[in-house]
This record gives C-alpha cells, structure tokens and sequence, in this order.
C-alpha cells in the first residue's frame, strides 16, 4: 500500500502568526495532531506543528495566546511522496522520532501521513466485540 492510500488530503494549515491557542483550537476542531506551516515570506518549505509542540510549551509556562506557531514550527521536516510505501513511511518516522510526516508533491502539500493512518491500514478493523468490520 502507498502513502497516497492512507493519507489525510485535508490538510490543516496555519500561518506562523498564528497564536498556540488558535493552531491547537483549529486542530482539536479538525481532530488532527499536525497543522503545517506555510509561510509566504519565507524562502523554506511548508513546516510542521504539532501537538506535541503545543504541549512543550505549555508545559514550560509559555502563554499560548502570545506564542506563535512560527515560534514552535518544526522546518527541518522529512517529506513523503505519495508514491512512498507505507514501509518507507513508517521507516522515516521510527528513524526521525516523529508520527507525521507532510507529503508533498510538484504542487506543494498534497496530504499528511500519521502513525495513526498506518496502523489503520495495516490493522483490521475490529467492533467492540471483535468481530472484524468491513
């Protein structure tokens, strides 16, 4: 199976202004744990922000209506494409230490992968009494 087949193709997008608070309202709202970065000024790609970077902050006592996303954005991301295996995928994020990676293609951001999405397509499915769905 390929990246393609298992990405989210909505994508969450923040700019770097954005305060924590809003970056972590519109995720909670979409129920993702990753909003890329985009930033018109800057000559870099898109970046990353996790949930995991809202929580360091908070955590250190930083005020997430001050803070912002470009503060805490992540821009020495590894990229997937969409023709990447779900293996290849995986790969990176076990050797970077991360569960998302963007995935781009001639266009730009095209969809994010999560650990999450993986194991939904390399697990079956199971109800509540383990009976296999779908």
């Amino acid at each position: 199976m390929l990246v393609r087949d298992a990405m989210s193709t909505v994508v969450l997008t923040v700019g770097p202004a954005h305060t924590l608070r809003q970056a972590a309202r519109l995720m909670a709202a979409r129920r993702v744990g990753a909003a890329v970065v985009l930033d018109g000024e800057s000559e870099g790609g898109p970046g990353i922000l996790t949930e995991r970077d809202i929580l360091v902050s908070v955590g250190a006592g930083q005020d997430p209506d001050q803070e912002t996303a470009g503060s805490h954005t992540t821009t020495d991301v590894v990229f997937a494409a969409p023709s990447w295996t779900l293996e290849e995928a995986a790969d990176a994020m076990s050797r970077g230490g991360f569960r998302h990676l963007i995935v781009l293609d001639d266009r730009g951001p095209v969809g994010v992968v999560s650990v999450r999405d993986i194991i939904r397509c390399w697990a079956p499915v199971r109800d509540r009494r383990g009976a296999l769905v779908g």
